[in-house]
């Protein structure tokens, strides 16, 4: 059974950053997507979808170690 993958808030998304001590660039890199995507993240301008929503839930579940 896979479980469902929740929507994310900027709130949610500073939470996890801030968890794991990484900054909007680290979080950016870990993803291998642009900066500015993370920044619209985070102020609400858009929404995570597809593999940054299912990499964002396994890091909230499982912590960092379970991608790299």
């Amino acid at each position: 059974c896979i479980p469902e993958v929740h929507e994310y808030t900027p709130q949610n998304i500073i939470t996890i950053r801030h968890k794991f001590h990484l900054s909007q660039a680290a979080l950016a890199s870990l993803f291998n997507i642009s900066l500015s995507t993370v920044q619209k993240w985070e102020q609400g301008n858009k929404k995570p979808a597809g593999a940054s929503k299912k990499l964002l839930d396994i890091i909230e579940r499982k912590g960092l170690e379970a991608l790299v």
